[in-house]
């Protein structure tokens, strides 16, 4: 797959400029608080949340740290959209990491900002909660099933793969599955990181590196909020399926297992 040129190609990235104005899925162009019309970097520009890192930073750790390792999956991470959420939960930044945004899988654009949302609204300054570890208890039966009805997705995020939007708005959707990761500065929760594109468990392994090459990791350090296999770590209520050539820390851990009964 032909890689992208760092910060060549307009359209692909977006970031919200500081207090994070509104902009118009359909365009692009943000309103101020005085209501003039002006356009969003839609490459990447230097915008951002306070504190957060914004698109083209983020573009170049999706470049870089794939190759930091193996991360498994079926394109090793990389081929993503990433997302940035606040810690009150608007939508930041969004980035995809393909010449042709198209490429990355399309529907990844939502799933990357709603890992994002949940991440940050499942963690505390105190407890980091990635996506991965939710998936078991947000099964049925357990004490977390039904979340992923609690915050619907909001439609104002849904945008074609060229004008990636939703800056400035809570994007919602609750995702339990490898992919995204709170953020941290100083042991204090700032936002969020959603990666998709890939199988849940590389998204996890590409999430995790761009949050520690970010130096926003929690107390903990990069492995706090670590995705847990029952074959290697034994039975969780944290335990997250194996995918498709799963890989964590660049270690092999091993396949999914075949469907059965069909």
């Amino acid at each position: 797959m032909q890689r992208l040129a760092l910060l060549s190609v307009p359209l692909l990235v977006a970031s919200c400029m500081a207090g994070c104005d509104r902009p118009s899925p359909a365009t692009g162009i943000a309103t101020d608080n005085a209501g003039e019309m002006k356009q969003m970097p839609g490459d990447g520009g230097t915008g951002g949340c306070p504190g957060l890192p914004d698109a083209r930073q983020v573009r170049q750790w999706l470049d870089s740290v794939p190759a930091e390792g193996q991360a498994g999956g079926f394109a090793g991470g990389a081929s993503e959209w990433a997302a940035i959420v606040d810690r009150q939960g608007r939508l930041c930044v969004i980035v995809s990491s393909d010449q042709d945004p198209s490429m990355t899988w399309p529907g990844s654009q939502g799933i990357a900002k709603a890992k994002a949302f949940t991440a940050n609204a499942f963690s505390s300054d105190k407890t980091p909660m990635s996506t991965a570890r939710l998936y078991t208890m947000s099964q049925p039966g357990r004490s977390l099933w039904g979340a992923g009805a609690g915050d619907p997705f909001n439609p104002k995020c849904l945008n074609p793969p060229d004008k990636p939007g939703g800056l400035g708005e809570v994007c919602g959707g609750v995702i339990t599955f490898g992919g995204g990761v709170p953020l941290y500065r100083d042991n204090i929760k700032i936002g969020a990181l959603g990666l998709s594109g890939d199988t849940p468990c590389a998204d996890h392994e590409i999430a995790k590196r761009v949050r520690h090459a970010a130096l926003l990791d929690p107390k903990g350090g990069p492995t706090a909020d670590d995705i847990s296999y029952s074959g290697t770590d034994g039975a969780s209520i944290y335990t997250h399926p194996l995918c498709p050539n799963t890989y964590r820390n660049g270690q092999k851990i091993g396949e999914a297992p075949p469907a059965q009964g069909y």
